[in-house]
């Protein structure tokens, strides 16, 4: 009785330690597609996906399909759902296999975002087979994002960015790359309240308030790099000049056209408006209706 039992905790063990077992009625996946041969593919048990369905062949199917035509007699036929590259299922067949489990959180605004409708597949940017998913690692998501987004890639090198080349932030510290209800598929309803989500301090409310800092901050800021401070998209006083042209100033504007012949302006080669409206965000100092303090 003693041996009987022993035989069966050490058949019960083999099999729990072993994710690769298949039942009777699974498909043989790992009869042919074996850890030797391709250790690539059977990385996957290292990863959430590789225990869907307790494991083995079953974790296979609830990705591909039941594909019980695939190879079984010796005849090379696709996977109900393969994602390449010697076969390839639809795009839609592909996305709705991964949007069956992932269709809550983050993925609910898929239908109808920008990537969607750019007919962006799930693995283009995932890899359900890696230990590590390269969109989930934050040292090279920036690099996939960038590998299509050219313009960005560039602004995140200027002078003044964003850290995101440091490591200190991500782009889906602003975007959800599964799609939004605000453009360029922000975290928040509008640009200021995503800004605020880390720069709280502008938000106010204020006695003293700056309409544009209110209104828009990208019609002071350029958000993914500038060559001016503070990601200025111009350096003063010609950006305070797009709006203020005449308002308490004379309306000399102090770019290069306005330098007298044979001297320097000093507002533009040595002064700038925040040097006396310093506050230019908000004011809450009882005599800061001009910014000044």
């Amino acid at each position: 009785m003693i041996r009987i039992l022993a035989s069966v905790l050490l058949c019960c063990f083999c099999l729990s330690a072993t994710p690769y077992a298949v039942a009777a009625d699974e498909p043989g996946c790992l009869d042919c597609h074996e850890a030797s041969e391709n250790p690539a593919l059977h990385a996957v048990y290292q990863t959430l996906h590789g225990n869907l369905a307790g494991g083995g062949a079953a974790a296979c199917t609830a990705c591909h399909g039941p594909s019980t035509a695939h190879d079984r007699r010796g005849r090379r036929i696709a996977p109900d759902i393969s994602y390449g590259p010697k076969w390839i299922s639809s795009l839609e067949e592909r996305n709705g296999a991964c949007q069956n489990c992932h269709n809550d959180g983050d993925q609910m605004l898929w239908a109808g975002s920008e990537h969607e409708q750019d007919n962006i597949a799930c693995v283009d940017c995932h890899s359900a087979h890696q230990p590590r998913d390269p969109a989930l690692d934050q040292t090279i998501a920036q690099a996939q994002c960038t590998s299509c987004h050219a313009q960005v890639k560039a602004q995140l090198h200027l002078p003044s960015r964003h850290p995101i080349a440091e490591g200190k932030t991500a782009c889906t510290d602003c975007h959800n790359p599964h799609g939004s209800a605000s453009d360029a598929d922000l975290h928040q309803v509008t640009l200021n309240e995503n800004c605020y989500s880390c720069h709280q301090e502008k938000r106010g409310p204020l006695l003293w308030e700056h309409e544009p800092v209110t209104e828009d901050c990208a019609l002071c800021h350029a958000p993914h790099g500038s060559v001016h401070d503070s990601l200025l998209t111009a350096r003063g006083p010609a950006l305070c000049q797009q709006c203020h042209s005449a308002a308490f100033h004379p309306s000399v504007p102090y770019g290069a056209e306005g330098l007298p012949s044979g001297s320097s302006n000093r507002n533009l080669l040595g002064s700038n408006c925040s040097n006396c409206h310093s506050q230019v965000h908000g004011s809450n100092h009882p005599s800061g209706a001009r910014l000044t303090r």
